[in-house]
């Protein structure tokens, strides 16, 4: 072993030392502080003072349990971090959550040694939030003994486990209650800046429940809309188990209507989005015709995209912070800027089945901003109307197509990037893998956030972390890549949710390889009142384009404006953790506010403002769905304690497939990969998936790098422009994408 070994050997020791140091105090404090309660409450006989004794009795004995399970765990990371200066893997992840965990009981613990010999000690609201901690414990408890188990199956660093009988790897996971991780601790491992979003979406997942799986005329469902939805804001317990059994319960098509509500009209009611402005923003729809490229004097054929669903045009969305010469639809436009040296192929994320470029253009336009790139963000096919290949086809297709045309994107091809976060991550890897075989160019650098690499049934520590993940829970995650991996026999059930999925654009025509032939030898093609090459013209999109090129950049008094309007907005509707089932708040407010006289009508009234938010966000969702026509069996799956259908639904073989799998490719093909770069975050279920991919192009001698971020969820560039964290690890992609391009600065700064 070298000198520099040792060092880093020495150094992850210590590392790991101090963690384990900073643990055991939190968990002596947190223990003395429920014996100190617990000896006060085993005096009080009635019942929510034997529910907090009983709650502080059930803490001290998860944390008898979880020390040694905690320090198995902890002395064993560093076998499978990246590198010692790139700490990060699900054990890792998991010790991190339980330090939050101990934290939150803390302040629980000791509000309540404060209040409890007040006269105004709110027993009932307390009681309930210090069980919220005990069950949150007993959780954490059952996921470090599952820990410990897929420690001891796992062999050299390696974080996927594969090689088990199935029923092993399900006892994994299905014994683990959720349900405490969904309710008044929900976000607790996520950044203060994040918290709110992530309440506000989890209500709002609750509440759209209910307008997806209810029957009836829309009045019948508007008027029971406050009695069956309110429950969801003033019980965050009742929330808990409407999210768990959703994620347990509800088919693929649910994640689809429910992850499209970021392009529905419903967000125009929420509050508004700091957005960069930018010169182009355009749609341009690339016909299904056969196309050819020059590799060093071959003609190499590209296929057309066929699987599935047929022919089918290809939509992608152009972003460019200048109109640059030689890009559509720039006719006549003065003044034009030269052409970039680089261009950026993106795709977004969404689980393989649902979101497009509309509803990632909130950080693509920050991006073409502060690169000075043109972006081209492919809107690839969705499953399970589409599943695996069509959407890799469509997205290698459009890939050579930009090869070939990049002069009419505004770039001259000098170096061109493949972007991607998530599903559209994987699917960028997997394109540079069949353009590897196809013998096309790769892309002269590749970056991927928090990207899954290896899509099958594989339990790792980080995928344990859907257990407890807002945005991404473990039902969605696997019913999301079953679609993607697996083609059904059964026609999908769209039914009148398929306005949901439509684009945003109303009508266009394709662009085919003679319309730009003719733009090559400047001929327009049709005549300029109406641009046929692109989704309407440059003068009409007013709400898409902008000539003027003094734009506003994202500044941080626009992040914390944003950032305050969702504050806002879920204080103002949402009750925190202080609140009981009677709708009453703990903070300073003013008892006669909330008095038997108070009526819903009563103005300014909580009851009121409540009332008001349910009835508009659940009729915008009655609208949009109108009757979907569940069965009852349907509808009780949602409303029992444990839901059993995930379980006898997932265990699916899936093959080990490169190109649905990069983790999966030949070490020939690796080997080929260009300069990588990987963002990940700590609480990433897809964290193994990250970790490993990177390992592996490490070993083969690539260009790779692995940055784990903190604090933040999985999809958090979603979240880029109403959360100050989040935007600053967007900056952290923006910099990595700059490494890449490795441009002169000058010409990545915006004029």
């Amino acid at each position: 072993m070298s000198v520099a070994d040792k060092q880093s050997t020495t150094s992850q020791t210590n590392g790991a030392q101090k963690d384990h140091e900073s643990i055991t105090q939190y968990i002596t404090i947190l223990k003395n502080l429920a014996i100190t309660n617990s000896d006060f409450f085993s005096k009080d006989s009635s019942e929510n003072g034997q529910r907090l004794y009983i709650s502080f009795i059930a803490i001290i004995d998860a944390l008898d349990a979880l020390l040694p399970r905690v320090t198995e765990v902890q002395m064993r990371v560093k076998e499978f971090d990246f590198s010692a200066e790139t700490p990060g893997n699900g054990y890792r992840s998991y010790i991190t959550v339980f330090r939050f965990a101990l934290k939150y009981a803390i302040e629980v613990n000791q509000k309540i040694m404060l209040r409890r010999n007040s006269l105004l000690f709110r027993k009932n609201v307390l009681t309930k939030e210090i069980e919220s901690c005990s069950h949150m414990l007993s959780s954490l408890e059952v996921c470090f003994k599952h820990l410990q188990t897929i420690l001891s199956w796992s062999t050299a660093g390696n974080l996927f486990i594969e090689d088990r009988p199935v029923e092993d790897l399900i006892s994994v996971c299905q014994d683990i209650n959720q349900y405490c991780f969904y309710g008044r601790s929900l976000g607790f491992q996520f950044c203060d800046s994040l918290k709110n979003v992530l309440q506000f979406i989890a209500l709002s997942m609750a509440i759209f429940s209910e307008a997806y799986f209810s029957e009836g005329s829309l009045i019948s469902k508007a008027t029971n809309s406050f009695m069956t939805t309110t429950k969801y804001i003033t019980d965050p317990e009742q929330r808990a188990k409407r999210i768990v059994n959703i994620s347990q319960s509800a088919d693929v098509d649910f994640c689809k209507a429910f992850w499209f509500l970021s392009e529905n009209e419903l967000m125009n009611q929420l509050p508004s989005v700091v957005s960069p402005t930018v010169a182009v923003c355009k749609v341009i729809v690339i016909a299904p015709e056969p196309l050819s490229l020059n590799v060093n004097g071959k003609e190499i054929e590209v296929p057309v995209p066929t699987s599935h669903i047929g022919l089918k045009s290809v939509q992608v969305r152009l972003i460019s912070c200048h109109v640059r010469k030689g890009m559509l639809g720039t006719k006549n436009k003065v003044p034009l800027e030269p052409p970039s040296k680089g261009l950026i192929i993106h795709c977004h994320g969404g689980g393989f089945v649902a979101q497009s470029s509309k509803s990632h253009e909130g950080y693509l336009r920050d991006w073409a901003k502060r690169l000075n790139v043109p972006i081209l963000s492919i809107d690839y096919s969705l499953a399970p109307e589409a599943p695996f290949p069509r959407a890799l086809e469509e997205i290698f297709y459009a890939y050579c197509w930009a090869l070939k045309n990049h002069q009419f994107l505004g770039s001259d091809g000098e170096k061109i990037l493949a972007v991607g976060d998530s599903a559209g991550a994987n699917l960028l890897l997997s394109t540079t893998l069949k353009c590897i075989d196809a013998g096309v160019p790769t892309p002269h650098g590749i970056f991927v956030a928090y990207v899954p690499t290896l899509i099958k049934f594989a339990p790792s520590p980080a995928r344990m972390l859907c257990m407890m993940d807002p945005l991404l829970p473990f039902g969605f995650l696997m019913r999301c890549l079953k679609a993607y991996a697996c083609t059904s026999s059964d026609t999908p059930r769209i039914g009148s949710t398929a306005n949901l999925y439509a684009s945003d654009t109303e009508s266009f025509e394709e662009i085919t390889e003679s319309d730009l032939a003719e733009l090559q030898a400047h001929k327009s093609p049709v005549s300029e009142a109406s641009d046929t090459l692109t989704y309407g013209s440059l003068d009409t999109l007013n709400s898409t384009m902008e000539d003027d090129l003094n734009d506003k950049d994202v500044t941080s008094a626009d992040i914390e404006k944003s950032q305050k309007c969702m504050a806002d907005l879920v204080h103002k509707y949402v009750l925190e953790s202080d609140t009981d089932t009677e709708g009453t708040k703990s903070s300073q407010v003013d008892p006669e506010s909330y008095s038997s006289s108070s009526t819903v009508q009563s103005s300014g009234s909580f009851q009121s403002r409540l009332y008001g938010f349910v009835s508009l966000i659940k009729g915008h969702f009655n609208k949009m769905l109108g009757d979907r026509g569940f069965s009852a069996q349907e509808k009780m799956l949602l409303n029992t304690e444990k839901p059993n259908r995930l379980w006898d639904e997932l265990c699916i073989p899936v093959p080990n497939n490169p190109y649905m799998s990069p983790y999966c490719a030949s070490d020939e093909y690796l080997r080929r990969f260009p300069p990588t770069k990987i963002l990940t975050v700590h609480m990433d279920p897809c964290l193994d998936d990250c970790v490993m991919f990177a390992k592996r192009l490490k070993s083969l001698g690539n260009d790779v790098t692995l940055d784990i971020l903190e604090g933040l969820p999985h999809g958090f560039l979603n979240f880029s422009l109403i959360s100050k964290d989040a935007h600053e690890g967007s900056k952290v992609c923006v910099q990595r994408m700059k490494e890449l391009l490795n441009f002169n600065k000058d010409l990545l700064r915006p004029k």
